[in-house]
């Protein structure tokens, strides 16, 4: 059963399309100028900036849940 749900993630991870997370003004303003790897930059620093709240609920979610199954 272990083994099924982390290749379920597993799967989940590898299949997902790479995506940019950004707002629309930051990308408008930053695309507009001429210097492209600024504007990836910031794209990329609000992605990581978005994903960790996600990971830090996903942590402790998975500790309560082991707490609870004990």
């Amino acid at each position: 059963m272990v083994n099924k749900r982390y290749i379920i993630l597993l799967v989940g991870l590898l299949s997902s399309p790479i995506v940019s997370a950004q707002c629309a003004m930051c990308r408008a303003v930053l695309e507009s100028g001429s210097d492209q790897k600024v504007a990836e930059g910031v794209n990329n620093g609000i992605m990581y900036l978005m994903v960790i709240p996600y990971i830090l609920v996903a942590v402790v979610g998975y500790f309560v849940f082991k707490s609870k199954k004990s």
